[in-house]
């Protein structure tokens, strides 16, 4: 393992995507690098030590690829949070607004119990939309958001605003958009 390089080496900036004077932050090279990846996992996990949860929820789907190690190194349950029509089972969904337009996710409804103490993962906090309408689900089923880790923040986009009840981690912050 290289132990000179940190997780942001390992992200690609990507200039004008998806329009002009938007830098696009790319995880990818850091998903197909076995450095990037065991780094980026082993720092998540870090921001999680002295946290006391019963499972991790894990956005789809970077959440899913970021927060299943996570699990599986901890021992603890992994649930997704999915887009719309992708669960078989009885779901609970919350809408949400995105920069342009609405969407919407959902989970199992009996995977998170009342009282649980649970951790969301996902690979990006930018303005926030998403990963608070998991927590508006998970606490919609009784349960309570302890932790959220992120790989990447976006700070410009003030996603931090709508969390600001939550105990908020991420390992790479960027200043802009």
């Amino acid at each position: 393992m290289n132990t000179n390089k940190t997780v942001a080496d390992y992200i690609i900036d990507i200039p004008d995507f998806p329009e002009p004077g938007i830098i696009f932050r790319d995880i990818t090279g850091v998903l197909n690098d076995a450095d990037g990846l065991r780094l980026a996992i082993d720092e998540m996990q870090a921001k999680l030590e002295g946290v006391e949860f019963d499972k991790i929820i894990g956005l789809e789907s970077r959440g899913f690829l970021l927060g299943m190690p996570i699990a599986y190194n901890l021992g603890k349950p992994f649930v997704p949070i999915r887009k719309v029509g992708k669960l078989p089972r009885a779901t609970i969904r919350k809408a949400y607004d995105l920069e342009y337009g609405t969407a919407e996710i959902e989970v199992h409804a009996e995977d998170i119990a009342s009282g649980e103490r649970v951790v969301i993962i996902d690979d990006l906090i930018a303005t926030g939309g998403t990963i608070n309408a998991a927590a508006n689900i998970v606490e919609a089923l009784g349960a309570n958001v302890v932790c959220m880790v992120c790989l990447l923040e976006l700070k410009g986009l003030n996603g931090r605003s709508v969390l600001e009840k939550y105990d908020v981690k991420t390992v790479v912050q960027y200043e802009g958009k």
